[in-house]
């Protein structure tokens, strides 16, 4: 059992950075493929980026270059630093663990950010 708590969400205006958090409790947070979702008000949850357990990383387009997801397997913790933030990256962050063997796929509660100026 993964139990996920996201931080670092808050109001920022256009261009600035943010960096968010996932603190893992439960198992070792090294072995899961984890990545980061994000849902707009409205619209469906869509895929933001990917650190696989070997380290390979891939992000959707939208945010390719102004986005970097990364890892501390000393602390349990992912990371999702963003910058040059823009109105539409508006939504809910979340993050998520997916067992490389089983597939069990674990989700946090979100963390909101908001791009306004």
């Amino acid at each position: 059992q993964v139990q996920l708590v996201e931080s670092g969400g808050g109001l920022v205006q256009p261009g600035e950075s943010l960096t968010l958090s996932c603190v893992a409790s439960g198992s070792i947070l090294s072995i899961y493929h984890l990545d980061w979702y994000r849902q707009a008000p409205g619209d469906v949850r869509e895929w933001v980026a990917t650190i696989a357990a070997a380290g390979t990383t891939t992000y959707t387009s939208s945010v390719k270059g102004r986005c970097n997801i990364s890892r501390d397997n000393t602390k349990n913790t992912l990371y999702l630093q963003m910058n040059g933030l823009k109105t539409e990256d508006t939504a809910v962050y979340y993050c998520r663990a997916q067992h490389p063997k089983t597939g069990r796929v674990y989700w946090g509660q979100g963390t909101q950010v908001t791009v306004s100026s």
